[in-house]
């Protein structure tokens, strides 16, 4: 008798963040490069779809009511100014964070003023329990009768709060502990969190309802789980900051609804957050005089001009490579940029340790502060200030010229306005920025590095005295 082989037919493996398919199984992408995010494809048919009658028919765009999308505010101005005007109904936001950065904080505040001013909000905490909640929201002062707490870790129990509770906002913290017991995999994974984040979008669409998501943050820096996440939400929003510093920053990375360049601007204490609608004053320090080895520029965050003071400070290296130090700053553009103050402008620096810092925390990797980068350092090699209430602005290019950057008229009218007397830009900016300044504020355009050297007289070393 003879018998008859059978054939295991095994399907394919697919990558979760990119669609590579693989016919084993693997740990880590071939394509993305990803680990973990291949799972094992369903046994569906490819065969054609048949075609279903829809239950609603299409419209004509004009006929849609645009009213049904109009966003509402959440009373924090800030938060506004980044989402465009408020949260819009059905909207679905994703808030990504380092640990510790105040993410929860921020929308705990969010809840409790919607909660006062539009009525039920859902806050769904997974990470603490109500009582860690409640003690934040006394020391905050985020209290409402209509905000609503529930402290649940399971996909199914929170979309049934949302049907008892029927909030006008759902605010989930966070999107990496909620479960559904419809997927595999643990909280957190590719599979948990896609599973999840569709069921909450879901609600969100058919309700009308606007939801936050908190997702957590990789050791890189980008937002854990599946790139699908950032796809499937309306808006994702950055929060970012230095924990040793109270300033926070929200950056918009995508909105379908406003800008997607805009920042708001906040400041963490013991008491919670509050906004800072005018933070270019926490960027800057003033003295009593001129301190040699700083310089202010204008960066532009998104829109928003930001004043922001960058220090230098030189010294001579003991060792074979010296040292290269930067905080707030990037260093490899400051390593560029001492490249080009010795071989475009003459001064000498391979041989010195050369610090460069911020003020106020911040991070600037706009390149219009090249050039005042440039004059920190130039000022800390000669030992000489810039002059009093004078803004430098431009980017640096390897040839030794101050290139133009964008914004320059939103720049320099912060620059006026914080009084500032005297402006060194890039050559060939249009006239009729000039001409909308104020007339106390001179303006200088300086063609390469060595001519705004020059003006400030910094362009040659003041011998120092070692001790």
């Amino acid at each position: 008798m003879s018998k008859t082989a059978t054939k295991t037919v095994h399907q394919p493996y697919r990558c979760a963040e990119c669609g590579w398919t693989s016919t084993r199984w693997v740990g880590r992408c071939g394509e993305c490069q990803q680990w973990g995010t291949l799972g094992q494809t369903s046994g569906a048919s490819t065969s054609a779809v048949a075609s279903v009658i829809p239950l609603s028919k299409a419209v004509p765009i004009t006929a849609v009511d645009p009213s049904t999308t109009r966003a509402v505010a959440t009373g924090i101005g800030e938060l506004d100014r980044v989402l465009g005007s408020g949260l819009v109904p059905g909207a679905v936001v994703l808030l990504a964070g380092e640990p510790g950065v105040g993410k929860s904080t921020l929308l705990l505040e969010v809840a409790a003023r919607w909660a006062a001013t539009q009525g039920r909000t859902l806050y769904v905490t997974g990470e603490e329990s109500a009582g860690q909640v409640r003690m934040r929201a006394l020391r905050t002062g985020a209290d409402s009768e209509n905000l609503f707490l529930a402290a649940e870790t399971d996909l199914s129990v929170v979309l049934g709060h949302i049907e008892q509770v029927e909030p006008s906002l759902v605010v989930v913290d966070s999107v990496q502990t909620i479960a559904s017991p419809a997927a595999e995999g643990i909280p957190g994974g590719v599979t948990q969190v896609n599973q999840v984040a569709s069921g909450l979008i879901r609600v969100a669409k058919q309700h009308g309802v606007p939801v936050i998501l908190v997702g957590h943050v990789t050791k890189d820096g980008s937002i854990a789980g599946p790139r699908t996440l950032e796809h499937l939400v309306d808006v994702v929003l950055n929060f970012e900051g230095d924990r040793h510093s109270g300033f926070r920053l929200v950056r918009a990375v995508k909105n379908r609804f406003g800008p997607a360049d805009e920042i708001g601007c906040f400041e963490l204490g013991d008491a919670g957050i509050r906004e800072v609608p005018d933070p270019s004053g926490i960027f800057t320090n003033s003295f009593g005089e001129p301190v040699s080895g700083t310089a202010v520029t204008v960066s532009l965050e998104g829109r928003r001009p930001l004043v922001a003071e960058i220090q230098a400070l030189v010294g001579p290296s003991s060792l074979q490579t010296p040292r290269r130090v930067c905080n707030g700053v990037d260093l490899a553009r400051m390593t560029m940029i001492l490249a080009v103050l010795q071989r475009r402008a003459g001064l000498r620096c391979h041989m010195l340790d050369v610090y460069a810092s911020t003020v106020g925390g911040a991070r600037i990797s706009d390149p219009g502060a090249d050039l005042a980068l440039a004059c920190a350092l130039a000022s800390a090699m000669a030992d000489r200030p810039l002059p009093e209430h004078t803004v430098v602005i431009g980017e640096v290019g390897l040839a030794g010229e101050v290139r133009r950057v964008a914004g320059t008229d939103r720049r320099l009218l912060e620059a006026a306005r914080l009084g500032v007397t005297t402006a060194i830009i890039p050559q060939n900016v249009d006239d009729r920025v000039i001409t909308r300044l104020p007339s106390r504020l001179s303006v200088i355009q300086a063609p390469t590095v060595a001519y705004a050297l020059s003006v400030l007289d910094l362009k040659t070393n003041r011998r120092r005295r070692e001790d």
